[in-house]
């Protein structure tokens, strides 16, 4: 259903209108995770070719203590460079669907622009390894990462390590940030949340003035945490809803919100704490974008200047271009 004031951008809501009806209605006449996964699997390609990288690896790098090892592509810039940020990124889907082939092309553009080694992480999906199952896979990432990156073997910069992801990708981001500060490492030097979905409590005022019409939904977002949480899960816990947790001494930030989006409340107040906690943040405000926005550049100018600034924030990491404390550009 459209929303009944509609304050998309004119070019964006063609695109909402025809991703909501491809989308699976989750919550509703879609309940069981392997069924949304079916759908989505069975829509079409856009037939077009992704975005060149230099080079494409598969591989698995170690999980968690006890837990299966986690598969990660890793994504080399072309041409040749010492000193590059490492992006360890978590794709978006509620932490129930989606995976390293939903997000290749946003992963190759995130690699291109910043001229960054990106490792996409599979992490284990709702509801068959529920929280914090996807919580100790980020953390466990990010220390190989960081110990990759120490040794030479992804971005050479080990002081660039970078948190990112999209939606629930971008709750694990900082789960993971809170993790190493929590447990004394490794070092990140930035987390780049991306419409991050980071309070289960969904009763912010965007959750009710988006909670339909926009592509994501409340109803959405309901499913999406019951999968995750389960019965018997704590939606309290700061590493499932980080917006709770204690921001003292965490990486600079940069959050890029949509305002046609049930999550803009939670990605802006979580800007406001980490600035009251005395982390720096840079954001990118898009009024007239919904969830899912940056994922179109070819579309959407809008999702071409937000990938250009999240490119930006990524590449100051990097040790010599380190500044007066920059993280990235601010759009909104």
């Amino acid at each position: 259903m459209r929303a009944d004031s509609d304050r998309l951008t004119p070019e964006a809501r063609p695109l909402v209108d025809a991703l909501s009806a491809a989308f699976p209605d989750l919550g509703g006449t879609v309940t069981d995770a392997a069924e949304a996964r079916r759908i989505l699997a069975a829509t079409p390609s856009t037939g077009k070719a992704p975005p060149p990288v230099g080079a494409v690896e598969d591989r698995t790098v170690p999980g968690p203590a006890g837990a299966p090892d986690l598969p990660v592509r890793v994504y080399r810039p072309e041409g040749a460079g010492r000193h590059r940020p490492t992006v360890v990124f978590f794709h978006g889907g509620g932490y129930t669907i989606c995976g390293l082939d939903t997000h290749d092309a946003t992963a190759r553009r995130l690699c291109a622009e910043s001229d960054a080694v990106v490792v996409s992480v599979a992490y284990r999906l709702a509801p068959e390894d529920r929280f914090p199952a996807a919580a100790e896979d980020a953390y466990a990432a990010l220390c190989w990462a960081a110990a990759e990156a120490g040794a030479g073997g992804l971005g050479g910069d080990p002081g660039a390590v970078v948190m990112a992801g999209d939606s629930s990708g971008g709750g694990l981001a900082t789960v993971a940030a809170l993790m190493a500060r929590d447990r004394s490492g490794p070092g990140v030097a930035l987390q780049v949340l991306i419409y991050p979905v980071l309070d289960a409590g969904q009763d912010s005022a965007s959750y009710t003035s988006n909670a339909s019409g926009y592509f994501l939904t409340a109803a959405h977002m309901r499913w999406f945490w019951e999968q995750y949480l389960g019965p018997d899960g704590d939606g309290t816990h700061p590493y499932a809803s980080p917006l709770r947790a204690g921001l003292a001494a965490l990486p600079p930030a940069h959050i890029v919100t949509a305002g046609c989006d049930p999550l803009c409340d939670e990605g802006r107040a979580y800007a406001a704490r980490l600035r009251s906690a005395g982390v720096a943040v840079t954001e990118g405000h898009h009024p007239g974008m919904f969830h899912g926005f940056l994922g179109f550049p070819q579309l959407l100018g809008e999702a071409r200047s937000a990938l250009a600034d999240v490119a930006e924030a990524v590449a100051l990491t990097v040790s010599d271009r380190k500044n007066s404390g920059d993280v990235g550009g601010n759009t909104g």
